[in-house]
């Protein structure tokens, strides 16, 4: 098995996280870092654009937006516009896809196949759907994907929806699709689920799947790696 760094973080800003990925790349690029990394965290309430666009999936106006004190930001990922939130587990893995030996498409279907062995393991039996990368549990997606490829290395990755509140989901056309719903395990068990337990079945599989054995860091200790 091939070591990672593994950082299960707490809540983070989304631009610090989305600055931390780009330094972390550049470094994996240069061969200044010569292990990859996986950043499991949660966001602070934020919209997020792809490289598909999004403000015309805003189904409200931006005023109400702004008034609801939610950032909106651009971003590299593919896709397009969706929501993070406190409660939805967000992976951010930047890794050497070409060390690995896997195509992109390859590496999308992994990190589905991470989000339906986590929440397989609650009796929750999600798919994929040829609509739109990510799981399904029927018209509702649960869990989405967005990743962007820089020079063979990865970054941004998938968020898993545990136990967030799903209402700014209904203020847009999530990922840009419009007479679909979007749910949380916990809204489909009907009981709360812990995400601190989510997050060590997500390590679990991040193993299984794609062959790594994750190496605890923390972020103090990355950002002492990087330039």
């Amino acid at each position: 098995m091939k070591n990672c760094l593994c950082a299960d973080l707490p809540i983070l800003d989304y631009q610090e996280a989305l600055d931390l990925q780009v330094r972390l790349v550049a470094d994996r690029n240069s061969g200044r870092l010569n292990i990859d990394t996986i950043l499991i965290l949660e966001h602070p309430p934020v919209f997020t654009l792809g490289r598909r666009g999004g403000l015309e999936n805003l189904i409200v106006s931006r005023a109400f937006i702004e008034q609801s004190g939610i950032r909106v930001v651009q971003a590299e990922r593919g896709g397009n516009i969706t929501f993070h939130g406190p409660g939805q587990l967000v992976i951010y893995p930047i890794i050497n896809l070409k060390l690995l030996r896997l195509k992109v498409v390859d590496f999308v279907s992994g990190l589905e196949e991470v989000m339906l062995r986590t929440v397989d393991a609650w009796g929750l039996k999600a798919e994929r759907n040829p609509l739109n990368r990510g799981i399904w549990v029927g018209n509702n997606k649960l869990g989405s994907i967005g990743i962007a490829v820089r020079r063979g290395i990865s970054f941004h990755g998938f968020a898993l929806n545990v136990n967030l509140a799903l209402e700014p989901f209904e203020w847009i056309n999530p990922c840009g699709l419009e007479n679909i719903g979007v749910t949380s395990l916990s809204h489909e068990l009907a009981h709360e689920v812990p995400v601190k337990k989510v997050r060590r079945v997500v390590k679990e599989q991040i193993e299984s799947v794609f062959g790594l054995k994750l190496v605890r860091t923390d972020l103090e200790e990355l950002y002492s790696f990087i330039g």
